[in-house]
């Protein structure tokens, strides 16, 4: 029997079957904050070949692009640090919507032109998803990591020294950029040093924070700043990133230098998906999900409802509120994935658009009190949560062996429409419930071309 010189870090195996000579033997570091590493150009699953169709257990491969040694990580360690730390990076694109009164205050701007400095983070993040996965590729997991906390800190500290606007919006890019070497990184660190039988509930529970960041982010910065400043947040945060960057150097193994693909594979596999018309369609709908979270969140800070002007304590039971609906996609998973993915992306696109529609009608009137409003954001999030990872895997479905490029371009098309969330609320109207109406039909669209997206694929 002989075995693939260049096996993937993946844990699943097929015996029997000859595998396709893989383009090129590393494991790409362009993950998503809500997906899972995957190989670029390289089959997935990984295949042994065996002179017949029975099973047999695989070697553990050394892993690539400064991968693992012969240990495994520690799940008790490692997992739960990286999860703290993920809360904390991808929270930063949302610790600015619940300040964008105080920030244009100190910016001598309007509440509305703040919300650029949202947008400018996220296209920072999104595009800097494109970078780090083959830098950490070259580098190595830690190195990455631990490099990318520490410029993400030096910005975060930046930001609080912007004299306005412009100044603002360019540090808030470097920051997103910075901070996008943290997520591809993180997840192929779990692709190669967590043992096998545990690599599923990592990636569970890092994703699961990823998304819970959506919500705490917002609490936290609400928090700070009533009781210190905007500056605070940001300050505390870039403090807590220099801690998380030493704890992730004492908690992850280190790396092992090996060689390397060019990293121009990853950007040919892109290229070559981009020729697919129904990837493209679930691309789009993947841009209409944050951009309809973010937009929502950001109607809410700027133009709420008019129960809630004046009680920042109802505004921050709301973004609580939230947080239980992040928490149980974890637990539902085993029953949502028997159903397709593009159906769970269409169905649950549908219902986030249906309640935002629903927030839009009560919003026109007077019962849109905190406690409608509450129950409508919950299922509104649960929506999101349900979409997000049902994307990943409809994207990924139709990628073959370059699954990892398919996921780095979900990435930045999943950011890029966070950073259009906050421009599509400023500019849909004055009201709430306008705001609303729309997010309604963008997130409908979004349905729509994933459905067409999946007829195109029959």
């Amino acid at each position: 029997m002989t075995t693939d010189s260049n096996v993937t870090p993946q844990s699943a195996l097929r015996v029997g079957t000859p595998a396709p000579a893989p383009a090129s033997p590393r494991t790409t570091g362009a993950s998503a904050a809500f997906g899972a590493p995957t190989s670029v150009g390289a089959p997935a699953p990984t295949s042994v070949r065996a002179p017949g169709p029975v099973e047999i257990p695989a070697p553990v491969p050394a892993p690539y692009g400064g991968g693992a040694g012969t240990g495994a990580a520690s799940f008790g360690k490692s997992v739960p640090a990286l999860c703290a730390v993920g809360i904390l990076v991808v929270g930063q694109l949302y610790t600015m919507l619940p300040v964008l009164d105080d920030l244009a205050g100190s910016w001598s701007t309007t509440t509305s032109a703040a919300g650029w400095a949202t947008t400018a983070f996220g296209f920072g993040y999104a595009a800097g998803f494109l970078l780090s996965g083959p830098l950490s590729d070259r580098f190595g997991r830690r190195r990455v990591i631990v490099a990318g906390l520490l410029l993400t800190a030096l910005a975060t500290v930046a930001v609080t020294m912007a004299p306005g606007l412009v100044t603002g919006c360019a540090v808030r890019a470097v920051q997103g950029l910075a901070a996008a070497a943290f997520a591809p990184a993180a997840f192929a660190y779990i692709a190669e040093r967590v043992e096998p039988a545990r690599r599923v509930a990592a990636m569970t529970w890092l994703t699961s924070s990823f998304l819970s960041a959506g919500v705490l982010g917002q609490i936290f910065s609400q928090s700070v700043a009533e009781a210190w400043n905007w500056q605070a947040v940001f300050l505390i945060c870039a403090m807590a990133m220099v801690g998380g960057a030493v704890l992730l150097h004492l908690v992850l193994l280190p790396d092992r230098s090996t060689a390397a693909a060019s990293a121009m594979d990853a950007y040919r596999a892109m290229g070559r998906l981009l020729t697919k018309p129904s990837l493209i369609l679930f691309l789009l709908a993947t841009v209409t999900l944050l951009c309809g979270f973010v937009a929502l969140y950001t109607a809410l800070q700027v133009m709420g409802p008019p129960s809630l002007t004046g009680r920042p304590d109802a505004m921050l039971l709301l973004r609580a509120g939230s947080l239980p609906a992040m928490v149980l996609i974890p637990l539902l998973t085993p029953f949502l994935v028997r159903l397709p993915a593009a159906h769970r992306v269409v169905g649950a696109l549908l219902l986030a658009g249906t309640v935002s529609g629903a927030t839009a009608l009560l919003g026109s009137g007077d019962g849109l009190g905190p406690l409608v409003l509450g129950a409508l954001l919950f299922v509104f999030v649960l929506g999101v949560a349900v979409t997000a990872p049902a994307l990943v895997e409809a994207i990924g479905s139709q990628a073959g062996p370059a699954r990892g490029a398919a996921v780095a371009l979900y990435t930045f098309a999943l950011f890029a429409g966070a950073s259009l969330g906050p421009l599509l609320a400023t500019s849909s109207g004055d009201g709430f419930a306008t705001v609303s109406a729309v997010i309604a039909g963008v997130l409908c669209a979004g349905a729509a071309l994933a459905a067409t997206g999946q007829r195109l694929r029959r």
